[in-house]
């Protein structure tokens, strides 16, 4: 299925590009999906926006538009229509013998340009599920001989079976397998992801083409694909990043997201999108040169939302400050999110400060506690040390007493360790030492 848009073609196709006005965008609602056009390899030849209280259940716009758009189709000579929006079966196939050409949706859009971007065994298996499960209500729409029936040879007389159940019965099937091999990445992410337990886990997130591959790059000594384009990254790469006077720490770079991202798509990459959910802190990056700034940061923190990553930390990177000509508008954006960080990833400006923003993210996510060791359990003394780190040792002839700084998340494992033992451990207060249990 990959390159469906255009794969008989000898040319590049053109298309017209349609869309609802959304609140206080209007035409420039359309931008991005030329933005996503491109990406596809299909040229723009016209747009059409309507202002829309509810779509129309048969064809989304209404009589009139549908006409206008069949005669800007014919006017631009355009080979297919892009809806910037999710339409039924019904109104995908309606408006498709209406204007004359096939009528492409956002989601399979955006599928189709994931589908050319996959490189990896598991990029394009997440991509295939994504895309059959939906064409699955699409297939009576598809295909002419869905409606005939097989039956007729040797064992097989009667009525028969309707291809389209066969049909849907053949991709049900190649859904399921699709689903049982994923399952194999899953396991492998969560066995990496257990790998790293001990490590500082932060994970770069944020909408299509902010940068975030020139970000990790930059950070990481790394030489991934860092392009202009939409979607130029589809799977996860993990990097160790070296945060001063921070222990270990490592990165990784995400797929972006989209207004709208396909929810096949966010359930097709959950594995991919692990490394988010799973992260210590996220650094939500952000164009800050990009227009309508505030809808792309929104669009991300719903998808962060209905991947499960709502309550995970982050910090707001705002990224390509070197190209934002109005520093009045970047203040505005630093008002609206207290907290952020400015940068510049092409030219490296601002970086110290994100260091400085990670590092005391995790500094103040650590606690003290004391832990009061009987002077012969030297095993107990040197597995204190991996669970936590030893900032300072007392020893007199019955006892060695540690002082201990952990980071939150593995607080409880600290203390069930040491109940386990047997061992006293306190918390450190305000930089005196508490009695310990047990003296």
């Amino acid at each position: 299925m990959k390159g469906r848009l255009h794969d008989s073609e000898t040319r590049p196709p053109t298309a017209v590009l349609f869309g609802r006005a959304d609140g206080h965008l209007g035409e420039e609602a359309l931008d991005e999906l030329a933005g996503l056009a491109e990406a596809a390899d299909v040229g723009v030849a016209g747009r059409l926006v309507q202002h829309l209280q509810r779509p129309v259940p048969a064809t989304y716009i209404g009589s009139g538009k549908v006409q206008e758009l069949k005669e800007l189709v014919r006017a631009k000579k355009a080979d297919v229509v892009l809806a910037d929006v999710d339409l039924s079966p019904a109104q995908a196939r309606n408006l498709t013998k209406a204007v004359g050409v096939r009528v492409v949706d956002r989601s399979e859009l955006i599928m189709d340009i994931f589908a050319r971007r996959a490189r990896t065994a598991q990029a394009k298996l997440q991509v295939e599920l994504a895309q059959l499960e939906y064409m699955l209500p699409r297939l009576r729409g598809q295909w002419a001989h869905l409606d005939r029936y097989r039956g007729g040879g040797v064992g097989t007389r009667g009525p028969g079976e309707k291809q389209l159940e066969t049909d849907r019965r053949l991709v049900n099937k190649r859904i399921r397998d699709l689903q049982q091999r994923l399952e194999v990445y899953e396991r492998r992410t969560q066995l990496n992801l257990a790998g790293r337990e001990d490590a500082r886990k932060v994970a770069l997130a944020g909408y299509t083409n902010t940068g975030k591959s020139t970000l990790f790059n930059r950070l990481t000594g790394s030489e991934r694909l860092a392009a202009n384009r939409l979607f130029a990254t589809l799977d996860t790469r993990t990097r160790k990043w070296a945060v001063p006077d921070c222990e270990e720490v490592i990165l990784s770079d995400t797929v972006g997201f989209v207004r709208a991202l396909p929810h096949h798509l966010v359930a097709s990459f959950h594995a991919t999108l692990e490394e988010v959910v799973e992260a210590d802190l996220v650094l939500h990056v952000v164009d800050a040169a990009a227009p309508y700034v505030e809808d792309c940061i929104r669009a991300v923190e719903e998808t962060l939302a209905a991947i499960g990553a709502k309550d995970v930390p982050r910090v707001t990177v705002f990224n390509k400050a070197d190209l934002v000509s109005d520093t009045m508008e970047l203040q505005a954006l630093l008002n609206r999110h207290p907290g952020a960080v400015v940068i510049s990833a092409r030219t490296g400006a601002g970086l110290p400060d994100l260091e400085a923003a990670v590092r005391d993210f995790f500094v103040s996510r650590l606690a003290e506690f004391e832990l009061t060791v009987p002077i012969h359990k030297g095993r107990e003394v040197a597995r204190a040390g991996e669970l936590a780190e030893v900032t300072a040792t007392e020893a007199d002839e019955t006892a060695v007493r540690l002082r201990l700084r952990v980071e939150e998340g593995r607080i409880a494992r600290l203390k069930a360790w040491a109940e386990a033992e047997g061992l006293g451990l306190e918390p450190w207060s305000d930089g005196v030492r508490a009695t310990p249990s047990g003296d």
